[in-house]
């Protein structure tokens, strides 16, 4: 385990991984491997992740935490709709139950996982299919690294976990862009990012000395 940060290209993480799997298949043919990508909102987990899926053609899929967002229904009724994304407003019991059903899929079944949608702001069941043959699942999210409540079992799950770095005002910057794009004016946006994605990144922060590796992409682009 590390918490110093290195500066790392899509390549090199693809070269990493391409090795896993060749000694994975080695030692255990067909054996799955799993790779958490965690950070703060904002930090480019999704895009992160969705590279190494196209570097990996036919072996990966991309399995987000975000799935397990609660339904907005479910947050009103629990007075958590204004802060929804802290680490309560996730079925993370299900998140669970999905990375166990993930690590002993098998070979003829096909497991069907939930995807966020942004643009209606709630998750929707069976987006994504997992297919038995696949050899690595890349799960991205905030709180894969916690220590606590059913996250904390989450941990043990991941083969390996990466916790993806990256300087506070261009991850701010991204989060206020990403608000305004989906429907808030710029001060809702960033009143939401001040009083509801920074505490959560203050907690997510303290959880990166659980990864394997910190690093922040060599490429990234400030672009939000």
């Amino acid at each position: 385990m590390t918490n110093s940060t290195q500066e790392m290209t899509i390549e090199a993480c693809l070269t990493n991984l391409r090795a896993r799997l060749d000694d994975k298949n080695n030692g255990n043919p067909g054996q799955r491997l799993i790779l958490g990508i965690v950070g703060a909102p904002g930090s480019g987990k999704s895009t992160f992740a969705e590279a190494l899926v196209a570097g990996l053609p036919g072996q990966a899929v991309v399995m987000p935490m975000d799935g397990f967002h609660l339904a907005n229904n479910t947050l009103t009724r629990l007075n958590r709709r204004n802060r929804k994304g802290a680490e309560d407003t996730f079925d993370s019991a299900g998140y669970v139950a999905l990375l166990k059903r993930l690590r002993d899929q098998a070979t003829d079944e096909i497991v069907y996982a939930p995807e966020f949608r942004r643009e209606i702001e709630e998750p929707v069941a069976g987006a994504i299919a997992v297919l038995p043959s696949v050899q690595l699942v890349i799960t991205e999210g905030n709180y894969l690294l916690l220590d606590h409540g059913h996250w904390r079992s989450v941990r043990g799950l991941l083969d390996e976990a990466w916790y993806l770095d990256i300087a506070p005002e261009v991850r701010q910057a991204r989060l206020i862009a990403r608000h305004i794009r989906y429907g808030r004016d710029e001060q809702a946006a960033q009143a939401w990012v001040r009083e509801t994605d920074e505490p959560n990144a203050v907690l997510i922060a303290s959880t990166q000395t659980r990864a394997d590796q910190v690093f922040r992409l060599a490429s990234a682009s400030d672009k939000p």
